[in-house]
């Protein structure tokens, strides 16, 4: 199983799981894709993108299931990141947890290797 991430606040979780699909954050839309990071790029996404923020879940979704709508791509540094190219079915959505912070402000994970 190869995993990819997805940073949300619950809000649109919620909301989601109502709709039956996932068709992405503001930022998402505005970009015309979903962006997602590997385990190795997840914490430098939260620090980067979703710091001093709460209410928010980790979604581990299986990126094999995601077909060709789903492309690795360079960033602005240079690195790859997992783009989804069309709304993400929930049934890709293997685990979905809260992503609190820490007395330091950061946020804890849980193990992302399972």
């Amino acid at each position: 199983m190869s995993l990819i991430y997805k940073i949300i606040p619950a809000a649109l979780w919620r909301a989601a799981q109502m709709q039956g699909e996932f068709r992405g954050a503001p930022v998402d839309l505005a970009d015309g894709y979903i962006h997602f990071s590997t385990a190795d790029q997840v914490r430098v996404t939260a620090a980067r993108h979703f710091a001093g923020q709460d209410d928010l879940l980790l979604l581990a979704v299986e990126a094999g299931g995601l077909g060709n709508d789903l492309r690795y791509e360079p960033s602005r540094g240079g690195a790859l990141f997992p783009h989804l190219y069309a709304p993400l079915p929930l049934a890709a959505v293997q685990w979905a947890q809260p992503l609190p912070r820490g007395s330091d402000g950061a946020h804890i994970f849980p193990d992302l290797a399972s």
